[in-house]
């Protein structure tokens, strides 16, 4: 990456990732929401979802896997449920918090609100990073930014298969 390009991104690093959930956190327990259930979208979603769980003291998790995003400014015309699909019955009369890395296009968000609506009692949304042009402003927002943003957990690309160590 050259300095060109680094005003392009926003970096969270891991131990940057541990202060926004426990900040996120603390900004969810302020409002007074207290989630019975919290839905993690698949894949950025499973590691916010699983540091609230913990840091809300809650323990029901759930996760719905959604595929939209390909690659860099890549996505698939709208997002898609992936198997296996959560029942919605899991979700029926229960407060959610819905909790996914980031809020760009918000579509993703809108198809697990839409998702819950009519089964949860009540559902929030909860992202580490909210982008200006979100169709769904999340409930609750760790930053805002326009930038694309290098997560930790997905900065690097995926080992290969069948090497040696």
């Amino acid at each position: 990456m050259t300095s060109e390009s680094t005003p392009q991104r926003e970096i969270l690093t891991y131990e940057q990732f541990g202060i926004a959930t426990r900040e996120l956190a603390q900004t969810i327990a302020d409002s007074g929401f207290q989630p019975d259930i919290i839905l993690s979208i698949a894949r950025g979603g499973f590691f916010l979802g699983a540091g609230l769980g913990y840091a809300l003291g809650v323990k029901n998790s759930f996760t719905i896997s959604v595929e939209f995003y390909t690659g860099i400014g890549e996505r698939l015309p709208m997002p898609v449920v992936l198997p296996p699909v959560p029942n919605r019955i899991d979700v029926r009369g229960a407060r959610v918090l819905i909790a996914d890395d980031v809020a760009d296009s918000g579509e993703t968000l809108k198809l697990v609100q839409d998702f819950c609506e009519g089964y949860a009692l009540e559902a929030k949304c909860a992202v580490l990073y909210e982008k200006p042009g979100t169709i769904i402003k999340p409930d609750y927002a760790w930053r805002i930014t326009d930038k694309w943003i290098d997560f930790p957990w997905s900065a690097q690309p995926p080992v290969n298969f069948g090497l040696s160590h």
